[in-house]
């Protein structure tokens, strides 16, 4: 029996209720007092609309401040033709204006799912997370040719103490965004942003790096600037592994195995379940769905099978952080000599979950 997320409580139980039973549900209600939210899907609109705009703010806070982080070390690149500087520029520059497709995929996850898209739009953010990682990938390779055209063709940096100075600027600025971006990310659940905070704090050290480049032209080793060139290019790569690592992650639908034995707890605590069979997450954009077998009684009834599939979404909202969707399914305890009712469904797709050992049948 399937349920829809859209389901409305009816005024009391359509069956006779036990002790522990009442015991539970008033613990739950209980529990609404505080931590109270609703399930329609018209009233988590709101939070999904919150959590894009907080991350569309992160994104044009960080993109003004690396912004000016960038345009104050590229005043300074003119000035002392440090290779070193200008590649870390350049990637704090790609860095600050990921934040445009960023944006865009934040506001484009904002639509309503429609016939066409049933699941919405929340997938333009896993899209957007590829541009960042192109974007990673290009400025490496500007920075490495750079680095290598200054190796052949060495030249004396000039204005060592200012190029030391823009170094520290570049720190300041990324490491501010990285905590941000990071912190930001993390708490709408946004991977692609968590991605790019990380990336903004390897900025942060690349651009301390430069200092050793300065450090080296003041003792006149004029190939310490194309040798951190090319260092600061092996940090960028290390950058473009994890975060490609992240996206792909995410566009694979993985999921914190942590966050599905969070889900079975909570589903095997729930009045009715007498076990967990198939338990699917996935994440679209930042917002978190769920789709869930469990086995109840086979001699409940139609009503009182259904309220203990509410009673399962129920119980993984509250559970399940960010998760803001739940599809529950209830399949009968199984009889022993009695053939399973999806047998016929085999042939149409994988051999479907079996419930938990640890599960009682």
């Amino acid at each position: 029996m399937s349920d829809r997320h859209e389901h409305h409580h009816g005024t009391g139980p359509s069956h006779q209720e036990t002790h522990p039973a009442r015991v539970a549900r008033l613990r739950h209600r209980v529990g609404h007092l505080v931590r109270p939210h609703s399930h329609e899907s018209a009233d988590k609109v709101d939070p999904a609309l919150e959590s894009s705009a907080r991350g569309m703010r992160a994104l044009w806070i960080s993109l003004a401040v690396l912004g000016t982080t960038a345009l104050a070390q590229a005043v300074v690149v003119v000035l002392s033709g440090s290779v070193a500087l200008l590649g870390d520029t350049v990637h704090n520059a790609a860095d600050a204006l990921t934040a445009v497709p960023l944006g865009i995929a934040f506001v484009i996850g904002r639509r309503a799912a429609d016939r066409r898209f049933t699941y919405g739009y929340g997938r333009a953010e896993d899209l957007a997370g590829i541009v960042v990682l192109l974007a990673i990938a290009a400025s490496s390779g500007f920075a490495a040719w750079t680095a290598v055209d200054r190796l052949l063709a060495p030249r004396a940096m000039t204005h060592v103490p200012v190029v030391a100075a823009a170094a520290v600027i570049g720190f300041v600025g990324n490491e501010w965004v990285a905590r941000y971006r990071i912190r930001v990310g993390r708490e709408i659940g946004s991977a692609a942003l968590v991605a790019d905070g990380l990336h903004a704090r390897t900025d942060g050290f690349t651009s301390l790096a430069v200092l050793l480049s300065a450090g080296g032209a003041a003792l006149g080793w004029r190939l310490a600037d194309p040798v951190v060139g090319l260092a600061i290019t092996a940090a960028i790569l290390f950058v473009l592994r994890d975060a490609a690592r992240e996206v792909f992650r995410r566009i694979m639908d993985a999921v914190d195995p942590a966050l599905v034995d969070t889900a079975e707890r909570a589903l095997e605590e729930v009045e009715g379940v007498r076990a967990v069979g198939e338990l699917r997450l996935r994440w679209i954009g930042h917002r978190l769905r769920a789709e869930v077998s469990v086995v109840v009684d086979g001699d409940l009834s139609v009503r009182a099978a259904h309220r203990v599939a509410v009673d399962a979404e129920h119980a993984l909202l509250h559970a399940v952080p960010k998760l803001t969707a739940a599809l529950v399914h209830a399949d009968p305890a199984p009889v022993p000599g009695e053939s399973d009712p999806h047998l016929v469904l085999a042939h149409h797709s994988a051999p479907r979950e079996t419930p938990r050992p640890h599960a009682p049948a």
